[in-house]
C-alpha cells in the first residue's frame, strides 16, 4: 500500500464508535422466515438460494484433472484464506474502541463485523513487483463494519495490515478509497426486522379487506399465502425523512419459488424515519390507480363498495420450469418425440491427456495457447482477472464486473420505486455450484470460491469452471478450383454463475486463438413481473393479471489494459461519408468514405456512446510502439452480442448519484491507485451520497500517453412478453463485448495454428491433405473426420445430355 494513503483514524474510531457505543437501548430482534439481516444478506429482494456450504474443500469434484504448472510468481490477488481471515476478525475483535459483538449474538443496536475480503494492492506497487522485482506489496485486508448503536446507524470500511497479523498490523482508515472523502454509509433501513414486522401487523389492521381484495392471508405464518416488500433502494422525500412503498405478493406453495410473477396489486405507503416503530406511520393505500390517503379512507371506500377487484395473479403450473411439452415429433415411423433424444455433446479429446490448459490450483494461475492471466474472486462482484498475457506481454491488467443495476418502470409506485443496485448483495455469495454437462461441459475444470461474511467462511465448491471448446464456426476458412482451406475457432472460456434474488447471471471470459477476449453476460430466471392494471404503457399483459415490467440491465465492467506498457492513449477511428475530387476524376466530385483518425485526449470528452451504424472504431493504442508499417499497435474494444448498454434513464429518481456509471455506453479514465472501481456495495444503503461517485473520476485529466482504464457496459433493456414466462432465456437476454487486436500482429493469426487444414484436389478427387502435425481425437470415430471424401462440386452437362459422366469443375472468382 502507499504510506500516504493510510491515515491514522484514531480520533474518527472514538468519535463515531466510542459515542455509538454509549447509546444503551437495545431493540430486540425480530426474526423474519427466509431472510437474514441487512447489514449483509439484504433481504429486500426475494432470496431463490439454495443452502450454501460452509468450510474448506480442497477438491474440485466433477474437475477434469488438468495439467499442472507453476504460476510466475503468487497470486497477489487472491482473496483471504480462511486462516488469514480468522486472523483479521480476531484483532478487529481486539480492537476495543470498535465495540464489537460476536456476529452470532450482533442485533440491530450492536456493532459487529459484516465481512472481511483482501484489499487488492495497488497497481502501482504491483507493477513494480511483477515488472521490475522490487518487492513484493504488502498484504492488507478490509473490513465493513456495522455500526448499530447509535441513532444514525452506519456502515464504515477500514482496512487491516500489513498481514500476516503481528505487532506491526494496525487498523487505519479507508477513507482513501471513497470520492466523498470518507466510507460512512448511513443505513436508513436498520431496523428491518422491526420494519417488516411493522408492514405486516398494517396488513393485519385490514385482514377483512386484504381477505375479500386478495384471497389471502400476510402473517408471517407458515400458513400465511402473501409476503410483502417493496422499493429498494428506499425514499427520502427530504434529507431527514425515509419513506417506503411496499406490495403483496403470493408465496408459491410448491418448489418453484415464482413469487416475483405474482404481484397482488396492492399497495401501501410508509413513513419509517428513525429508529423508534412508534413513530412509524401509514401515508396512504393504493389500489386500481387510485390513492387513498389514510387507511381510514381506504376502508371507507371499501365498505361503501367502491372497490372494484382487479383479476389475481394466482399459483399455477404457468410458474413452474419443469418439462411440460408439447414436442415435435421427428417422423411418423418415429417412437421418440425429438426432445427425448440425447443432443450432441462437447467430448475431450483424448480424454484428460488432451487437455490443452494448464493451471496452477493454488495460485489460480492459468495458462492456454499464447494467453495466460490469475484469476481471483470477491464477495461483490465474483470473478475477476488479472495480468492478463497474450504471447509474453501483458495486454489487460485486470478485468472484471463493477456493478449491476436493474432499473425498473412501471406505474405503480413499487415498480417505479425499484432500482437493484446488485453488488450491495454481492455476486459471491450467490455464485453457487455449477451444473456439470448444463452450465459447463463434462470435461470441465472446477474451482471453489470462498468469501468472508458475519464472521463466517463460506465455500462455493465447483463454482467456476474452465474448459476449452469449438466454437462452432471458423477462424478462418478459403476454396479455390485447386483447394480448400480451413482453421478450427477453438476458444477457452472462465464461466461462473450467480444467482441475484430471482435473476441469474452467467458470466463468460472467453480467449480466442486470435487474441480476442469477449466478456459475456447473461440472463435468465424469474422476472419481478407487475400487476397489470392500467400498467399498458409499462409493459405487455401476458398473463391474467399480470405485465411484464420493463426494466434495464446495465453491467458495467473494468478493462485496464496496457499495450506494451503502460503508456496508452485512446483511438477514436471514423469511417465517414465524404464529397471530393481526385486528379484523376477531371474535375468531377465522387462521393466516397474516408477514415478520420483523432485521439481522445482528456478525460472530460471520455464519456462516450457507440456511434450510430457502427462508424468509429474505438481503440487503446500505444503511440510510441508501432509496428514495422508505423501504426500504433493496439487494442480495439467493440459490442459483439447486442449493441452495448446505457441506462434510459438517465436522472434517476431512486439511484441518484449512485448511477453515474450508467449513463453512458463506455468511459475513459487515467488509472489511479485512488480510483479502482466505479461503484461501492454500501452505495445502494444512500443513493445521494455514493461511497463512491463514479462522475468524480473525470476531472480534466490528460489522457494521452497516459495509463489509461476503459470501463464499458453490457446489458439488456428488457421488455418481457410471454416468452419470458416461466423463465427468461439466455438466448434473448445477453450481451457481449470483444476486446481484440488492432495493428497489433502483423499476420493473420490462424497461421499459427496447426488445427489447420488444407485439402488439394483436381477433376480426379483429393490429391493432398495437410494438417501441419495436428492430432486427432484417439477412439472417437465419430468426430474425426474423412478428407479424402472431399468432392468439390459435381457438375452434369445439359447439352449434350450426359448423366453417365459427371465431373468436378468447381470455379474461383480470382
Amino acid at each position: 500500500m502507499l504510506l500516504s494513503l493510510r491515515v491514522a483514524v484514531t480520533s474518527l474510531l472514538a468519535g463515531l464508535l466510542l459515542g455509538a457505543a454509549s447509546v444503551n437501548a437495545k431493540v430486540p430482534r425480530v426474526s423474519h422466515p427466509g431472510s437474514k439481516h441487512a447489514k449483509f444478506f439484504p433481504s429486500k429482494r426475494p432470496s431463490t438460494s439454495p443452502a450454501s456450504v460452509s468450510g474448506s474443500f480442497t477438491g474440485t469434484g466433477w474437475s477434469a484433472s488438468a495439467p499442472r504448472v507453476s504460476a510466475p510468481y503468487e497470486n497477489i490477488w487472491a482473496e483471504l484464506t480462511d486462516d488469514e481471515a480468522a486472523d483479521v476478525i480476531a484483532f478487529l475483535h481486539d480492537c476495543k474502541e470498535l465495540n464489537l459483538t460476536a456476529a452470532t449474538d450482533a442485533g440491530s443496536w450492536d456493532n459487529s463485523i459484516m465481512r472481511v475480503e483482501v484489499l487488492t494492492p495497488n497497481k502501482t506497487d504491483v507493477l513494480h513487483f511483477v515488472d521490475h522485482n522490487l518487492g513484493k506489496p504488502e498484504r492488507w485486508a478490509r473490513a465493513a463494519i456495522w455500526v448499530g448503536a447509535t441513532v444514525e446507524p452506519h456502515v464504515i470500511e477500514y482496512q487491516i495490515g500489513p498481514l500476516p497479523i503481528s505487532e506491526r498490523s494496525v487498523l487505519t482508515s479507508l477513507d482513501w478509497l471513497s470520492t466523498k472523502g470518507t466510507t460512512f454509509q448511513r443505513n436508513y433501513d436498520a431496523d428491518e426486522d422491526l420494519t417488516t414486522e411493522f408492514m405486516y401487523n398494517v396488513s393485519a389492521s385490514i385482514q377483512d379487506i386484504i381477505t375479500d381484495l386478495l384471497n389471502g392471508t400476510a402473517s408471517r405464518s407458515d400458513d400465511g399465502d402473501l409476503d410483502i416488500w417493496g422499493i429498494d433502494p428506499l425514499w427520502h422525500p427530504t434529507p431527514n425523512e425515509t419513506v417506503q412503498w411496499v406490495t403483496f405478493w403470493r408465496i408459491p406453495s410448491t418448489v418453484f419459488d415464482g413469487e416475483t410473477l405474482m404481484p397482488q396489486g396492492l399497495f401501501f405507503e410508509l413513513n419509517t424515519t428513525g429508529r423508534d416503530p412508534s413513530a412509524w406511520s401509514v401515508l396512504g393505500w393504493l389500489y386500481r390507480d387510485v390513492f387513498y390517503n389514510s387507511t381510514e379512507a381506504f376502508r371507507a371506500a371499501w365498505e361503501a363498495g367502491e372497490l372494484k377487484k382487479s383479476r389475481l395473479n394466482l399459483e399455477g403450473d404457468w410458474i413452474g420450469s419443469d418439462y411440460q411439452g408439447p414436442t415435435t415429433d421427428v417422423g411418423a415411423n418415429s417412437t421418440m418425440w425429438a426432445s427425448e433424444k440425447a443432443p450432441p455433446v462437447m467430448v475431450p479429446p483424448s480424454g484428460e491427456d488432451g487437455i490443452r490448459y494448464k493451471v496452477d490450483t493454488e495460485n489460480r494461475y492459468v495458462e492456454w495457447m499464447d494467453f495466460s492471466f490469475f484469476i481471483t474472486f470477491r464477495r461483490d462482484t465474483g470473478v475477476r482477472l488479472f495480468d492478463i498475457k497474450y504471447r509474453g506481454e501483458r495486454i489487460i491488467y485486470e478485468l472484471g464486473l463493477e456493478e449491476a443495476l436493474a432499473h425498473y418502470a412501471g406505474n405503480d409506485p413499487v415498480q417505479s420505486g425499484t432500482a437493484y443496485l446488485d453488488t450491495y448483495y454481492g455476486f459471491g455469495p450467490y455464485a453457487f455450484e455449477l451444473l456439470a454437462g448444463y452450465d459447463c461441459p463434462t470435461y470441465a475444470t472446477f474451482l471453489n470460491s470462498t468469501f468472508h461474511a458475519e464472521e463466517v467462511s463460506t465455500t462455493h465448491p465447483n463454482s467456476i469452471c474452465l474448459f476449452e471448446n469449438d466454437q462452432g464456426y471458423l477462424l478462418q476458412r478459403h476454396s479455390t478450383s485447386a483447394y480448400v482451406a480451413s482453421t478450427k475457432n477453438i476458444a477457452f472460456t472462465v464461466r461462473s454463475a450467480s444467482t441475484v434474488g430471482n435473476y441469474d447471471y452467467n458470466f463468460d471470459y472467453t480467449f480466442y486463438l486470435d487474441g480476442t477476449i469477449e466478456v459475456t453476460v447473461r440472463a435468465s430466471g424469474y422476472i419481478q413481473a407487475a400487476a397489470y392494471y392500467a400498467n399498458n404503457d409499462y409493459g405487455y399483459h401476458i398473463h391474467d393479471g399480470l405485465s411484464g415490467s420493463m426494466h434495464d440491465h446495465v453491467l458495467t465492467f473494468k478493462a485496464d489494459l496496457d499495450i506494451l506498457g503502460t503508456a496508452n492513449s485512446f483511438a477514436n477511428h471514423t469511417v465517414a461519408p465524404v464529397t471530393t475530387a481526385y486528379p484523376w476524376s477531371h474535375g468531377m466530385e465522387r462521393s466516397t468514405m474516408r477514415l478520420f483518425r483523432d485521439y481522445v485526449d482528456n478525460e472530460d470528452d471520455a464519456k462516450l456512446h457507440w456511434p450510430q451504424n457502427a462508424h468509429s472504431m474505438f481503440m487503446v493504442v500505444n503511440k510510441n510502439a508501432t509496428n514495422e508499417f508505423g501504426e500504433p499497435r493496439g487494442y480495439r474494444i467493440m459490442p459483439s452480442k447486442g449493441n452495448g448498454m446505457f441506462a434510459t434513464i438517465q436522472n434517476s429518481s431512486n439511484l441518484l448519484n449512485s448511477m453515474n456509471f450508467a449513463t453512458h455506453a463506455l468511459y475513459v479514465t487515467r488509472q489511479k491507485d485512488t480510483e479502482p472501481h466505479a461503484a461501492n456495495a454500501n452505495n445502494n444503503y444512500d443513493t445521494a451520497n455514493p461511497v463512491v461517485d463514479f462522475n468524480a473520476f473525470f476531472d480534466g485529466e490528460s489522457l494521452d500517453q497516459e495509463d489509461i482504464v476503459v470501463w464499458f457496459n453490457l446489458g439488456m433493456h428488457h421488455v418481457p412478453h410471454t416468452g419470458d414466462l416461466p423463465n427468461t432465456v439466455f438466448t434473448t437476454a445477453q450481451g457481449s463485448m470483444q476486446i481484440l487486436p488492432h495493428n497489433y500482429l502483423l499476420h493473420d493469426p490462424s497461421r499459427d495454428s496447426r488445427q489447420t487444414v488444407r485439402i488439394d484436389y483436381n477433376d480426379s478427387g483429393v490429391q493432398a491433405v495437410h494438417t501441419f502435425g495436428a492430432e486427432f481425437s484417439e477412439g472417437l470415430t465419430s468426430v474425426v473426420p474423412d478428407f479424402w471424401v472431399y468432392r468439390g462440386d459435381i457438375d452434369v452437362r445439359k447439352f449434350p445430355y450426359d448423366p453417365q459422366h459427371p465431373f468436378n469443375d468447381t470455379e474461383s472468382i480470382v
